[in-house]
Formats: C-alpha cells, structure tokens, sequence
C-alpha cells in the first residue's frame, strides 16, 4: 500500500491545517466510522436493536483501527519522538477498554445463565405457583448483583477517566499528534458506548446522568434533534414481569406466556450483544498487542 501523509479531519480534537491534505484512506476510514457513532449518540432512545447498531459500528471502527496500527507509518509517527505520559495513557486506555467489555461479558454471561435456569424450571414445573415463583426469586437477586457489579464497573471507569490530563499538549511532532488523538478520540467513542451497554443490561430505563459524560468533556458537539426516551429495555421489561408474578403469586397460562414471550426476546437480544462484543474483544487485544509491540520496540 502507498504510504500516505497521517493527516486526518477528526470532530474531536484541533488538526493543523499545515498538514499535507492527502490523508491516508484507513485514516480517512476511522474518520468516518466515528463521525457515523458521534451522530448516532444523538438518538437518546433505548433500545436493544440501537445498542445493537452502535456496537457494529465500533465493530467497523476497531477492525479500521487495527489496520491503522499495523502500518509502518503509524510506527514511525508513535516512535518519533521520547516516549512521555502519553504512551502511558494510550496503553491504560486501551486496558481500559478491555475491562469495561469483560464487565458487559461478564454481566451478559451471569444473567444469561440464571435466565436458563428459570427456563428449565418453567418447563419442568409447568403450573406449580410455588416452584416457579422460588425460582423468580432466584433470578431477581442474581439481577442484584450483575447490577451490583455493573455500578463497580461504572464507578471505577469514572475514577480512572477523571484523572487524565491533557496528554497531547507534551506532543510535538504533529504527524504523532495526530494519531494519538485519533486513538484516543476512538477510546472514548467506545467507553461511552459500553457505558450505554452497561446500564441497558442493568434495566435502567432512562440513561444515567452521566451517560456520554466520557463524550462531553472531550469532545464539544450539539445534540439537535434527540427523540424522546422510551422503555424498549428487555432486561426491565423481564424484571418486572417477574416482580409483578412474584408480587401476585401469579403462574397461570396466561401469565405464564407471557414470561416465556419476554425470556425469548431477552435470550435473542443478550446473543446479539454476545456476539458484537466478542468480536470488540478479540480486535481490542490485537489492537492492544500491536500498540505494546510498537511502543516497547
């Protein structure tokens, strides 16, 4: 492949217009990718089937990425100058990334497994109230502690990203700046979406306060247009299915169908999630190994 110029227009952070202007096309690629997740944070909607798009997209966006760092250029502009804090904050990010995905992982795995559970006991004691409602109870209190783990995961991801300064000012070759800002641009479009993904799978039915509050303080963009928030979050949904039968005592057919409808939409969306972020997890360790590669050379 040619070797292009690593300029790159990003909507993040200040690009030198002194730059050549014939940016490299996977640069050119991320660019791209990003723009399509920044505008699509302006839908405040929560759904599985948005969640489900936004993790495509970073899907898209990370394997760009992983072809970014393969480059001899890339090497050469991150090796071009003394390795200061930045090189210190692009590998802790990129750590960061990698825990923040093993939580939503974790959290997907935990209540998938406790869902089954439920299922099995539903089709072995069809009609028994009592076994049925025991096992409710047992999957309402192990949605207490995912959301117990996922609060720990959100907290710490808000300890760690309040502590970073700006790394990119000890930057002065502009070709390294350039692609510093650029992963780090990445960095923060993922956690914001993985923040997103972390309170979906809790059931929050509102986003948080500081949801893409990670965005906000990087990067300075209108939201226009946002539509209003509606419940489509299969996780609550469930829950208070189940709250509602426990409450009631309730296991009669019909309600009993309906526990079943909202299992089945759960187990298909917890799938979907499952596989995007398998695939995010995979990229995100090449992409962490290709960094230390280049950086400790």
């Amino acid at each position: 492949m040619a070797a292009f110029p690593l300029n790159t227009k990003s909507n993040f952070h200040a690009r030198s217009n002194s730059l050549p202007s014939r940016p490299h096309p996977i640069i050119l690629q991320c660019n791209e990718h990003l723009d399509r997740l920044i505008r699509s944070s302006h839908e405040t909607s929560s759904s599985s089937s948005l969640l489900s798009h936004k993790l495509g997209g970073l899907q898209d966006l990370h394997e760009c990425v992983e072809k970014l760092v393969q480059l001899p250029l890339t090497q050469e502009a991150l090796l071009h100058e003394p390795q200061e804090s930045w090189v210190d904050e692009l590998l802790d990010g990129s750590l960061r990334l990698l825990d923040v995905c093993t939580a939503a992982k974790d959290s997907l795995l935990h209540t998938k497994e406790c869902m089954r559970e439920l299922q099995s006991i539903m089709r072995r004691k069809r009609g028994e109230e009592m076994g049925i409602t025991v096992e409710a109870n047992k999957f309402l209190t192990s949605r207490k502690v995912v959301r117990k783990a996922i609060f720990k995961a959100l907290g710490n991801l808000k300890a760690t990203t309040s502590k970073k300064g700006n790394f990119s000012s000890n930057i002065k070759d502009q070709q390294t700046l350039v692609l510093v800002s650029l992963l780090k641009d990445v960095e923060v479009v993922t956690l914001s979406i993985f923040e997103s993904l972390l309170n979906f799978i809790s059931g929050s039915t509102q986003p948080k306060p500081r949801s893409w509050s990670l965005v906000s303080k990087l990067i300075h963009t209108k939201r226009t247009g946002c539509t209003p928030v509606t419940n489509e979050n299969e996780f609550s949904q469930l829950d208070a299915a189940l709250q509602s039968s426990v409450l009631h005592m309730a296991c009669k057919s019909d309600n009993s169908c309906n526990l079943q409808n909202h299992l089945e939409k759960l187990e298909s969306c917890i799938q979907d999630f499952e596989e995007g972020l398998e695939f995010l997890f995979r990229r995100l360790i090449k992409i962490r190994v290709a960094l230390l590669n280049i950086l400790n050379h």
